[in-house]
């Protein structure tokens, strides 16, 4: 509930000693950039009343507004900077829905799955507005067409198998009681610093290099290379990861039934 008492930077300093914290080796522009704009707009939408579920629309209507924009205007410098400040913001404020819900006393089923859906819906949007735009506009040979389409297929995998991931782990350890143990590797700013090119705000802000259509898919085709790579090595890493629950749940049933 809203304390009217609490005044605004009191209200993000009390969100910011309860922020959970941030996965080892997140990058660096989610962890030092978007992680506290998010909370000084979760913060404001607390306290003028909005829901979780409202700062999430909020978003989603300022990101699809970004994305309609990629695909419909000529490139342009204008045109880019508009581009990039609303799919940053509707970052942001995606950051915030869930920093809302804890100030608010916790989040609810209903609205992680709206949050799930926007933003599968979002990462194909985005790649597809490119697509659209590149056919549109840039004097390119039609085989460039296939970076935007590659990387629609690596950001929707990438976002499943990180989402598959977080939910097999939560219903082994709901019937089962088992977890993995935590990842042995702490935070740090080199690794953040490695991983910045799969970062969705770093994808945010090369629009504004849209005036410029040669240097902005030389970028772009950039980003997904290290995407496709990055999803490559931690596709088999996650794997190893299941391998190793299904090696701990059945040694878990063996003893049970050799009890």
């Amino acid at each position: 509930m809203r304390d009217f008492t609490e005044s605004y930077t009191d209200t993000v300093r009390r969100l910011a000693t309860a922020q959970k914290k941030a996965a080892p080796g997140a990058p660096a522009y989610s962890i030092l950039v978007n992680r506290p704009a998010g909370r000084l707009f979760a913060a404001a939408a607390f306290r003028a009343g909005l829901t979780p579920n409202g700062v999430t629309a909020i978003s989603g209507i300022v990101t699809f507004t970004g994305i309609i924009l990629i695909a419909t205007l000529p490139p342009g410098a204008l045109a880019g900077i508009a581009i990039w400040l609303l799919l940053a913001l509707g970052y942001a404020l995606d950051s915030a829905d869930g920093q809302v819900a804890r100030l608010r006393g916790g989040g609810s089923p209903s609205g992680e799955w709206l949050d799930h859906v926007v933003d599968s819906v979002k990462i194909v949007s985005i790649h597809l507005a490119v697509l659209v735009t590149t056919y549109r506009h840039f004097e390119l040979d039609e085989v460039w067409l296939l970076v935007p389409l590659g990387f629609t297929i690596v950001a929707c995998g990438l976002f499943f198998a990180m989402i598959l991931n977080d939910q097999l782990k939560a219903v082994h350890a709901a019937t089962t009681g088992i977890r993995l143990p935590p990842p042995a590797r702490s935070a740090s700013l080199g690794r953040s610093l490695l991983v910045i090119p799969t970062d969705y705000g770093i994808l945010c802000l090369v629009f504004v290099l849209l005036g410029m259509p040669t240097v902005f898919f030389a970028v772009y085709a950039f980003l997904f290379l290290a995407n496709a790579g990055y999803f490559a090595l931690a596709a088999v890493k996650w794997f190893r990861d299941m391998a190793r629950l299904d090696s701990i749940i059945a040694n878990a049933e063996g003893s049970d039934v050799d009890r």
